[in-house]
């Protein structure tokens, strides 16, 4: 079994297991509010008056918004106070902003709602990062992301099925009562269980001289801002997933009440890819499983591109899209670990800094895919094919042109 390093603070504290177990939901709570939110969207546009279906999905884009611009404040924080104390009150605020989605009375006071909200949730992404971080680095931290990860896509799975079945029985605000329930469970969690992980050498005044130190050297470092562009534009993928995939289901194929599976068959391939990932990423090297996962990603975009317009059935575009993000699930775990292994001694900072740009950046990319939406699923094809040969070409230059390297 994986080990901490000897000088990791309370190794001990929790479990191995515990550990990845907890990270995974800290991240699912992000997963859970965007997710959950995808079957109720017609539900909160009848409800709140929207007239034109595009802008339901500022739904989740205002959230992401919110989820990338607050990043900034959460790593220096962190990095002078600590993990933990800034971690239980990011989670008291999106207990409090959860509640806010539910009791708002207009359409706009949601949005706003749901922009807070993701604000608070922005301390999920940094932090996990950050106490991964101060417990691991290299493959080994590539391997444990890949755990939190094969768990947090259960959400994929289980978040459109809690938000269907919630509307089986009650109207979308318990979806909101949902994530202020569960986000109150991992704040007792974490509360009890997690440590303070931050080494006490690491801790950093919290001055605009050390912030922007940290941050410089963040956006300066060849290979943070390399890996940080790749996962930028993963996350667009995903983020265009995410804003189409409702008005795919529901308008194209004309299946609403295959939404949940629909999800469940493209997480699923996700999930079995970051299994093997962890298994195999410290023998394989995390370059190599990162570059084979963008190089097949992008492949397996084009052939869905072709497809599609020539026109498509709803199995073979769940074969297809399912197969594409199973490639996603092997470059992204390994991208963010990549971008983050030449900077321990600036975690909380380099990880905001690089969240940042990546939560918005995907934010802006998946909701221009979102928004160019045309009644066929060409646009969402078109927008992976690009965003991975954008990759690619900037791989290539982060790593010289020697790619599928070892590391």
């Amino acid at each position: 079994m994986l080990q901490p390093p000897a000088s990791a603070v309370a190794a001990d504290r929790p479990g191995f297991r515990e550990f990845v177990t907890l990270m995974a939901g800290l991240m699912a709570l992000n997963a859970l509010a965007i997710d959950a939110m995808v079957p109720a969207l017609p539900a909160i546009g009848q409800a709140l008056h929207v007239l034109t279906e595009n802008d339901r999905q500022l739904v989740v884009s205002l959230y992401m918004l919110g989820f990338g611009t607050t990043q900034l404040v959460y790593g220096p924080l962190s990095d002078r106070y600590g993990r933990k104390p800034v971690l239980l009150v990011s989670l008291v605020l999106y207990v409090g902003f959860a509640l806010a989605c539910a009791a708002a009375a207009s359409f706009t006071l949601l949005l706003a709602a749901r922009a807070a909200q993701g604000a608070a949730a922005a301390a999920t992404r940094v932090l996990v990062v950050s106490i991964v971080r101060d417990r691991y680095e290299g493959a080994a931290m590539a391997r444990l992301m890949s755990l939190v990860f094969l768990v947090f896509l259960l959400m994929p799975v289980l978040a459109p099925s809690f938000g269907q079945l919630t509307l089986l029985v009650a109207s979308w605000r318990a979806i909101f009562f949902g994530l202020a329930l569960f986000g109150a469970v991992i704040f007792a969690w974490s509360l009890v269980r997690l440590p303070e992980t931050l080494h006490p050498e690491y801790r950093r005044p919290l001055s605009a001289a050390a912030i922007w130190g940290g941050a410089r050297e963040t956006l300066t470092n060849r290979q943070s801002v390399g890996y940080t562009l790749a996962f930028t534009l993963m996350m667009g993928a995903l983020m265009g997933y995410i804003n189409s995939i409702q008005q795919i289901v529901f308008d194209v194929f004309r299946r609403p009440e295959l939404i949940a599976l629909t999800f469940a068959g493209v997480a699923g391939p996700m999930a079995v890819t970051s299994y093997a990932n962890s298994r195999l990423v410290e023998r394989v090297g995390t370059r190599r499983i990162a570059h084979t996962g963008l190089a097949l990603f992008t492949l397996l975009a084009l052939v869905h591109l072709v497809i599609a317009e020539q026109g498509e059935t709803m199995a073979p575009f769940i074969v297809l899209q399912g197969l594409t993000m199973a490639s996603f699930g092997l470059a992204s775990a390994n991208f963010g670990a990549l971008a983050m292994q030449p900077l321990g001694h600036v975690a909380g900072t380099a990880s905001s800094v690089q969240g940042t740009v990546g939560t918005i950046g995907g934010a802006l990319l998946g909701l221009a895919v979102g928004q160019s939406f045309n009644g066929t699923v060409i646009p969402m094809a078109a927008g992976f094919l690009a965003f991975g040969a954008a990759a690619i070409l900037i791989l290539l230059g982060t790593e010289r042109g020697r790619l599928f390297g070892p590391g």
